[in-house]
């Protein structure tokens, strides 16, 4: 997306691949260095660079598909001429990964549904970006793709997902409450509105509780569900909060264990282990569907929230 008022390009997922194989190219390069200067027609840039007309056509497509060009038709002496000239002066390309920030008492880490670190599923799944489905369709080896990382829907009927967080506990800081949230519901063939799934959450190895799913939501579009997603095929999810504190564990506000902070250890931890997934022996085997931000209704990824407070004598304040 453009940054209002400047013309610095920031691209992320999808499109930053388009933009880098773009520029992958001497001569692309040479093009969007000469249309620094002035807009250009055709047959002023053909001259320029010295090469024929066939072959600097076919890199402008693709500089033109790639979002890097701004194209105007101007009247001409014979009939109108295509001006071209360079969109952005600055691309700013962000990699898959975590997102950190860190407040006083709170550090929040959000993490692309992609960015898994080991998966053990098993069909019906499969995986797909924003803009298209990522290798086979019930095929768990492509859940090992390198376009993995930039997947906004992930479904599967059986098995789990694993994520690393990373552990930014400050040094003297004691932990007082974790929270993760992601968007998910159960994986049904197409869309199944009764269809109840019991989806369990482990943090650092130590089961915190299940939520039982009540169906596979489809046959109105997500809000943020790509146009080309079929209709019929799972839309959306719901917004699940799993928290653990010193008193037990919690889903949505409710007591579901009496795990608490103290079972993670997170003390010893250098990263918080995030598993997602459906019990070989649950009475419910329904699937899961794990939503990104450019899917389904909610506009996050996966969510950590590790609040904490400094033992007494190393800060002036504690957790509000």
């Amino acid at each position: 997306m453009p940054i209002a008022g400047s013309r610095r390009l920031v691209a992320e997922g999808q499109r930053a691949l388009a933009i880098i194989r773009a520029v992958d190219s001497e001569t692309r390069l040479s093009m969007l260095s000469l249309l620094s200067h002035s807009p250009m027609n055709v047959s002023e840039l053909t001259a320029a660079i010295g090469l024929p007309h066939s072959t600097v056509n076919f890199n402008l497509k693709l500089l033109e598909a790639a979002g890097l060009l701004d194209i105007q038709y101007m009247p001409g002496t014979r009939g109108r001429q295509k001006l071209i000239s360079k969109r952005y002066e600055e691309i700013l390309i962000q990699l898959p990964g975590a997102a950190i920030s860190a407040q006083p008492n709170v550090v929040e880490i959000s993490m692309p549904i992609g960015n898994y670190r080991f998966s053990d599923v098993a069909a019906t799944c499969g995986l797909a970006t924003e803009s298209k489905l990522i290798g086979m369709v019930d095929d768990p080896r492509s859940f090992f793709e390198p376009e993995h990382v930039f997947a906004q829907i992930i479904w599967f009927r059986h098995g789990s997902l694993g994520y690393e967080f990373p552990n930014n506990l400050p040094h003297g800081a004691e932990a007082a409450e974790l929270e993760v949230s992601f968007e998910l519901c159960s994986e049904a063939p197409e869309h199944d509105l009764d269809w109840p799934s019991d989806i369990t959450v482990w943090l650092n190895g130590t089961e915190i509780g299940t939520w039982t799913s009540p169906a596979d939501f489809g046959g109105s579009r997500g809000k943020l569900t790509p146009l080309w997603w079929p209709i019929n095929h799972s839309q959306y999810g719901v917004l699940k909060r799993f928290k653990v504190n010193r008193e037990g564990s919690f889903i949505d506000g409710k007591q579901v264990s009496d795990v608490t902070l103290s079972a993670l250890d997170l003390m010893a931890q250098p990263q918080i282990q995030l598993k997602i997934g459906v019990k070989s022996g649950a009475r419910h085997q329904g699937g899961v569907n794990l939503y990104g931000r450019k899917f389904g209704n909610c506009e996050q990824d996966i969510l950590m929230r590790l609040w904490y407070e400094f033992r007494e004598g190393e800060r002036p304040y504690v957790i509000k």
